[in-house]
């Protein structure tokens, strides 16, 4: 019992240590004690501001963009209303449980949540809301509504998707959008001062879309609800912070665009072109540069990019060897051609290697160097003068021109039409095409040029390359006898208030009349010869486009063939339409009407159509026929008669192949 007995002098021992515990636990009670009252009394103000926050959301509502409208005012492009199923990185605990129950509803499969999921960390940040699924039906808004309670983190968000009624039609035009990367979002800052990009938000991604977000973007508006510890939002009325009411921020729609397009031209362009399923673009453009219709095929449904574009339709589209997405009519460039012929007379007549009046032997082919350059057809033209040669097309007339200009006097006339040149179209990404000349080859190639590539040159092929938009702007150079004008297709920008907030005027670039850069000019007569040629063409006895002609409009044009590889002699004539499709020559029409005094010049190729006559041709000839049935039709009555009689009629079709 002894040993239990407590020791005196150990206690005396042990009482400083006690002492010592005692003054710790004092200290840790007073160190609660001011952390606790520095918290309430001196912080005290800012943690409850931390705290409502906490419970506070801010919803950013997002500003419908403005409407895209034709020059009459009818609508190309708008809004339709929306939901989106969102989910909420920080409040979803497992994301694949989740996963599993949305699936069924969305009709997605459950992996491909996930990833989606996942990826969106990925790319945006842990935080980033993920957006599952745009462009709900009410049968999924109805079901996700239902099971929002058990998901943590899901949210059913009211939304503004673009439209456009015209579907594939006019797609690169008018272009499409999508959600803004993390990578765009300090581009985007930097580009568009005074305008804050969050992830999240949905920008211009291509064509007027693209070009015109600052005025159709809109300003986005705010909704403040308030939130369980889920980040569900609770039925209460606004929130109340220190007994203010925080009230909403309205979203201001974005400006309108009124375009130079006509809708029923539009119309008319895309369905006559995608008629048998036509490849390439076409350009229709008043003689003052306003763009009346504009297509590029094959095109995509921009629709399906407004309501979240899948993996397989994105893959379809950047893997179809025809390119979809490319805007043909600015981007795509090819030899012109044929086409290239007017220009060629316009050099020759300006330098006097030729008058209206010269006689020139075309033979079926004639040697230079160390080949033969044959003509359009094998037994040659004979003896013509520069109509016959525009009118039936004549390969050896042009190439004799092009041995006696050489390549920088084609080149000083030529380039001054715009080819080779940006038109300054209000459109991204546009290109230059080429005209070449000895000096380009020599800095581009390291090589001097041959004497034999004049040839080629004269032709429009080798070297030389032009896009759709740069033809339309020059044949109407031609037509308007001179005059190089921009073209464009923004009409003006229209407020809320349906004040013009600017408007685009016409622009002549130069008029080649008057002395250039290049120093040459060119005498309004040479115009009018060149015209009257190109009259022939359409009108002509021997033209290689009567089937274009609209008696009374009065159409002047040309014809061209593009050879997208090389033949030998021997197959030179072969028909093209028995060639493998990748090997049929693409097919060019440009024209203008009416010829004395131009309104209308339109541009169009169709990508292995074999003919120019044939392939594009149509296509111009319904965009003139439009265009007259609408404007002019007094002057193309008896044309317009014949034509219903002919249908009652159902009798056949004459069938002129030319170029």
């Amino acid at each position: 019992m002894s040993e239990y007995i407590s020791n005196p002098e150990e206690a005396k021992e042990l009482l400083p240590r006690y002492r010592l515990f005692y003054v710790a636990i004092a200290m840790t009670f007073f160190s609660f004690l001011f952390r606790l009252w520095y918290l309430q009394i001196i912080e005290g103000s800012e943690l409850r501001e931390f705290s409502d926050k906490n419970r506070i959301k801010q919803i950013k509502n997002t500003a419908p963009r403005g409407l895209m409208l034709d020059r009459e005012g009818k609508v190309l492009v708008e809004n339709r209303p929306g939901f989106e199923a969102i989910l909420t990185p920080q409040f979803v605990d497992e994301i694949d449980d989740v996963a599993e129950v949305l699936a069924p509803i969305l009709g997605i499969e459950k992996d491909k949540l996930v990833a989606k999921f996942q990826r969106s960390q990925r790319q945006n940040g842990p935080y980033a809301p993920v957006h599952m699924k745009d462009n709900l039906s009410r049968d999924e808004v109805f079901r996700l509504k239902r099971i929002r309670l058990d998901t943590p983190g899901l949210e059913i968000r009211e939304t503004v998707l673009r439209s456009y009624p015209l579907k594939g039609d006019g797609a690169q035009l008018f272009g499409y959008v999508g959600e803004i990367s993390k990578k765009q979002i300090p581009l985007y800052n930097q580009l568009y001062k005074g305008i804050t990009f969050d992830q999240g938000d949905i920008i211009g991604k291509s064509g007027l879309e693209e070009y015109l977000e600052r005025e159709i973007r809109g300003e986005d508006g705010m909704q403040l609800v308030q939130v369980d510890a889920y980040g569900r939002e609770t039925a209460t009325q606004t929130p109340n912070i220190y007994g203010e009411q925080i009230k909403d921020k309205e979203s201001v729609p974005g400006y309108t665009a009124v375009l130079t397009i006509d809708k029923t031209m539009q119309e008319a362009a895309y369905n006559s072109f995608t008629h048998d399923g036509r490849i390439g673009g076409v350009i229709a453009m008043k003689s003052n540069g306003e763009v009346l219709a504009w297509v590029s095929t094959p095109g995509y449904d921009p629709n399906e990019f407004a309501a979240g574009i899948t993996p397989q339709t994105w893959s379809t589209l950047v893997n179809d060897k025809f390119k979809p997405l490319r805007n043909k009519v600015i981007q795509d460039y090819f030899s012109p051609g044929s086409t290239f012929k007017p220009y060629m007379a316009v050099a020759a007549l300006s330098e006097k290697v030729i008058t209206p009046t010269t006689i020139i032997n075309c033979p079926g082919s004639i040697h230079f160097g160390k080949r033969d350059f044959h003509d359009s057809v094998k037994g040659g033209h004979g003896n013509i003068t520069v109509f016959e040669a525009i009118e039936r097309s004549s390969n050896i007339f042009f190439y004799k021109m092009g041995i006696a200009l050489g390549v920088d006097k084609m080149y000083a006339y030529i380039s001054q039409f715009g080819i080779g040149q940006k038109t300054g179209i209000e459109l991204p990404r546009e290109n230059a095409g080429l005209m070449p000349n000895s000096a380009w080859k020599k800095q581009a190639l390291g090589e001097d040029w041959q004497p034999g590539e004049n040839l080629t040159a004269a032709i429009g092929q080798g070297f030389v390359v032009a896009t759709p938009i740069q033809m339309a702007v020059g044949y109407n150079t031609i037509g308007n006898g001179g005059k190089v004008v921009r073209p464009f297709v923004i009409k003006k920008i229209v407020d809320n208030d349906g004040k013009t907030v600017r408007e685009t005027q016409p622009l002549i670039v130069r008029d080649l009349t008057q002395v250039q850069s290049t120093g040459i000019h060119v005498d309004p007569e040479t115009f009018k010869v060149v015209k009257d040629a190109m009259r022939r063409v359409v009108q002509g006895p021997r033209g290689t486009a009567k089937r274009v002609n609209i008696p009374g409009a009065d159409i002047a044009g040309k014809t061209g063939t593009t050879q997208v590889m090389g033949f030998a002699a021997s197959d030179i004539y072969t028909l093209c339409e028995k060639r493998p499709l990748e090997q049929r020559h693409h097919g060019w029409f440009v024209a203008f009407a009416p010829a004395e005094n131009p309104e209308i010049a339109v541009a169009a190729l169709a990508e292995h159509s074999c003919h120019g006559a044939s392939g594009a041709g149509p296509v111009v000839h319904d965009i003139m026929k439009a265009y007259f049935e609408k404007y002019h039709p007094e002057m193309i009555a008896d044309y317009l008669k014949k034509e219903r009689a002919i249908k009652a009629a159902a009798g056949p079709v004459e069938n002129i192949e030319g170029e």
